[in-house]
């Protein structure tokens, strides 16, 4: 299906003379009083022509044919074009929509390669709270890609590599409890790494042990290579069992190890080109001069003015680091799924890391990078209520798993208070879902590139924007069908569509909007975008179900709510799966 914008800005575009390049965009109305939808194009033609807007507005409209879908089309303010559609057209457009399987999604007009880089956490660290902003963002991004048609990896960029290794390696060698490791890995690999870590900070006899036992490893030692191997199928089963429970896929699991063998040829590329020199026995990449100060990431503004900001692609110790590992990583990537667009999750404290790192790309592979959108989709912290970042009472970082349980253990709580007779086995199912879908709704609803604060009592109530409200709505739908087959009655979908009431053409408008909706959450990186919209489609059914009855109508009344019924079920449950979210059919 056509979105409803497509169609009005085709009809647009025919009624306009010469617009150029000027865009004649039609969004939803901002304020429902003044129509559905809305165009500034009469203004950006105005502007161009250097005429006046309205006067502009009014020729559009004279060579305007949208009679067959608008009852009106009104200017407005300095020249806005507002749109008011016809309910019995907004009727045929539901209708429709009750038949497709993609919801009103139009299909690309050329299906895109799309590698979403997210989660990547570190071997022999538990996953934490910080965790899921990337995990559950990544994973939103990569289903509703993955939906809308285009060609999607998905890839666990984890971090197997690095000076860490030597503290892992002596640890494991001489402090390592086996009982601990066999109940937690994760936990024990921890702590011999913070011992060891410590203890060289104090003893450089130590620390010069941990370094002997590195060099050993990128030697290619059989025996460090060993434990090396068994330190990461043991994270690995850990992390897989967090991906588990929260339903998060991957394509492929590619760690920093796997680009080792580019590394070097990566730096010798770039000091050929030109592009990176020796600086104090490191190999950088400084500024071009080819860019304004102000927008050069390799430029710094201080007390004393402009200076350089270099990015160390190999360390004086001749030791490669992040920088050198992700411009191997991109080639690779490129080399390997030709993508159109490469997306990284991750915090905001990397953005100068990606500026410089897309930079560096740029100028070595100007052809490649052209044809590619390389997106760094950072976000914000999690805080707690004494807005700083969301730590245990003990000061400690939150355990992603310890999280995950607190989450089912509350929401159990809530389910045996509201349904104490269903059995434990059921209620422990509900509760999952609720529990799991709260914490990931509360992660994606805020901008993402905001903080937010942690609030349990927020998250899994059922009343305002929360996964448990949009739960409880399909629920609440779902219910309505069971009361029908309690009572005997049987309804099959396809039996037409009836929008007479407002309140059936407003849900039915709501509903024609998923559509829209889906692509710019794509184009933005925004899922918060969808949650919101779930959440208006929520009010806007429950509107329509206390205005209209539903099992109390008969005929082809009865036949039609019911369509609007199943229709809002269905993409509720759909929205809330394209943001990782399962739905119970009992609460």
């Amino acid at each position: 299906m056509e979105t409803i914008p497509s169609i009005l800005e085709q009809r647009l575009r025919t009624a306009v003379e010469d617009p150029g390049q000027t865009p004649l965009s039609i969004t939803s109305a901002s304020d429902s009083r003044f129509g559905d939808y809305q165009s500034n194009a009469a203004m950006l033609l105005a502007k161009q022509r250097r005429a006046n807007p309205r006067g502009v507005a009014q020729e559009i409209l004279e060579k305007l044919r949208v009679d067959d879908i608008c009852s009106s089309v009104e200017i407005a303010g300095a020249g806005f074009l507002n749109f008011r559609l016809r309910p019995e057209w907004v009727q045929e457009r539901v209708l429709e929509l009750t038949q497709d399987p993609r919801l009103g999604v139009p299909a690309p007009a050329r299906p895109l390669g799309i590698v979403v880089d997210f989660s990547s956490p570190n071997v022999a660290k538990p996953m934490h709270v910080g965790h899921i902003r990337s995990t559950i963002l990544g994973d939103s991004l990569a289903r509703i890609a993955s939906f809308i048609g285009h060609r999607v990896v998905r890839d666990n960029h984890i971090g197997d590599w690095g000076t860490q290794f030597g503290m892992l390696l002596l640890g494991w060698k001489t402090i390592l409890n086996k009982t601990a490791l066999e109940q937690d890995p994760l936990l024990e690999m921890e702590r011999i790494y913070k011992d060891v870590s410590a203890r060289c900070r104090e003893d450089v006899a130590v620390l010069e042990k941990a370094r002997h036992e590195l060099v050993l490893l990128q030697a290619g030692d059989a025996g460090n290579l060993l434990l090396w191997k068994e330190m990461i199928r043991l994270s690995q089963s850990q992390f897989d069992a967090i991906y588990g429970r929260l339903g998060v896929l991957f394509d492929v699991t590619l760690g920093e190890s796997f680009y080792n063998e580019r590394l070097k040829s990566v730096v010798e590329a770039l000091q050929a080109a030109q592009i990176a020199r020796e600086s104090d026995g490191a190999i950088c990449v400084f500024s071009d001069g080819r860019l304004p100060q102000e927008e050069d990431v390799f430029l710094i503004k201080d007390k004393d003015g402009w200076r350089d900001n270099p990015a160390i692609v190999l360390k004086s110790d001749g030791a490669a680091n992040y920088m050198t590992t992700d411009v191997a990583t991109l080639q690779y990537r490129i080399e390997t799924w030709q993508p159109d667009e490469i997306i990284y999750v991750t915090d905001g404290r990397q953005q100068l890391h990606f500026r410089q790192m897309f930079s560096i790309f740029r100028r070595w592979k100007a052809d490649a990078a052209a044809a590619v959108r390389l997106s760094h989709v950072w976000f914000g912290s999690i805080l707690g209520d004494d807005g700083r970042p969301f730590k245990t009472r003990s000061g400690e970082t939150v355990r992603l798993a310890d999280l995950l349980d607190e989450a089912e253990e509350r929401s159990f709580a809530q389910v045996s208070e509201r349904n104490p007779s269903l059995p434990e086995e059921e209620r422990r199912e509900i509760a999952r879902i609720i529990g799991i879908g709260a914490v990931k709704y509360a992660d994606l609803l805020p901008h993402r590139q905001g903080d937010y604060t942690f609030s349990w009592e927020r998250m899994l109530s059922f009343q305002g924007n929360t996964a448990p409200y949009l739960q409880n709505a399909y629920v609440r739908i779902r219910s309505i069908f069971r009361r029908l087959a309690e009572a005997g009655e049987s309804w099959r979908p396809g039996g037409g569509m009836r929008l007479e009431h407002p309140a059936e053409v407003a849900l039915g408008k709501r509903l024609l909007e998923f559509g829209e909706v889906l692509p710019q959450v794509l184009q933005d990186h925004r899922p918060n975008t969808l949650a919101n919209y779930l959440y208006e489609l929520a009010n806007t059914f429950h509107a329509f179900y206390e205005a209209c009855p539903v099992l109390k109508s008969a005929g082809d009344q009865r036949a039609s709510r019911l369509e609007l019924c199943e229709l809002s079920a269905r993409m509720l449950k759909s929205g809330l799966g394209l943001l990782g979210i399962e739905v119970p059919e009992k609460m």
